[in-house]
């Protein structure tokens, strides 16, 4: 029922602890696809070990998360989809709790879990934020990413409505796809932290690409200009360029890069411009409605 997707670049070590995770699941109906995107630590001849059974092993030249996953996705045999990154893992009841809450409420193609964060050996809390939301959850995914890829089971039907990983985003891949999802469906949230995810070591997407706003702006930019947005996605949506645009502009500024400084302050201008024209826009419609309403 289930096809479980690792994608895997130099970590022979955590590795072991995410199939680990796998393999400890109450839930038992699934397969293990685990993709490695070049690895040159000994991961692929740990993996030649790994596969056979429910175990699929597929190797890749380096070419990023996001074409690791999706190859993982390609090759999957069952419906249901579920991400595990290599330094996270699993819970042993996180996959049964996830597939009782769509039977219960099979109104939803996608739902999450609530995590645990270990930083640096530390169990932290995570900030308000970082909450996690169920339902609509849009407007919540716009400042930062709020849902983890090892936290997600989602039906493939999803991904090939609306497409899996853009692999021309190095970092924030998660991020745009979660805007492209969640603009057009719900969400159910499992509130149980199901998920344990580390952090801190060198070698995190996070770390290897400075100013992780760049990839945010970019992913805000593409998903309003793809014409899929309501007026008031859209209207949320050139806020929240405008807001992150503004920090790169100003950023950019200190540095001096007076190039790049003035193609963010262009990209506050137009949005600006348009979010201002969806408000005017919101409210004379609302006004409208109103009216027809009185008038009746």
């Amino acid at each position: 029922m289930v096809s479980i997707v690792i994608p895997v670049h130099n970590r022979k070590e955590l590795l072991l602890r995410a199939v680990g995770s796998v393999f400890e699941q109450t839930f038992r109906e699934w397969e293990l696809i685990v993709v490695d995107d070049g690895s040159t630590d000994g991961t692929r001849q740990l993996m030649r070990g790994l596969e056979g059974g429910r175990v699929k092993c597929i190797f890749q030249a380096h070419s990023g998360v996001s074409c690791a996953r999706n190859l993982g996705i390609s090759a999957a045999s069952y419906p249901w989809i579920a991400f595990l990154d290599s330094d996270d893992y699993w819970l042993p009841g996180k996959l049964q709790t996830q597939l009782q809450a769509l039977q219960e409420n099979p109104q939803y193609e996608i739902v999450h879990t609530d995590e645990i964060w270990i930083r640096k050996g530390r169990r932290v809390n995570p900030r308000k934020i970082h909450r996690k939301y169920g339902g609509w959850i849009y407007p919540h995914c716009l400042p930062r990413c709020i849902v983890s890829p090892s936290s997600v089971l989602l039906h493939r039907r999803v991904l090939e409505d609306r497409g899996g990983f853009d692999e021309s985003f190095p970092v924030c891949e998660d991020y745009e796809l979660w805007l492209r999802l969640f603009s057009q469906r719900p969400v159910c949230l499992v509130p149980d932290a199901l998920l344990v995810k580390t952090g801190g070591h060198s070698d995190q997407l996070s770390r290897s690409r400075w100013g992780m706003d760049r990839y945010r702006v970019k992913a805000l930019l593409k998903t309003v200009e793809s014409e899929s947005l309501t007026p008031l996605q859209k209207l949320w949506t050139a806020e929240e360029i405008v807001t992150k645009a503004a920090v790169l502009a100003q950023g950019a500024a200190k540095r001096r890069n007076v190039e790049r400084a003035s193609g963010y302050q262009d990209i506050v201008r137009r949005w600006s411009r348009v979010a201002e024209q969806l408000r005017e826009g919101l409210v004379l419609g609302q006004w409208g409605r109103n009216q027809s309403k009185g008038a009746k």
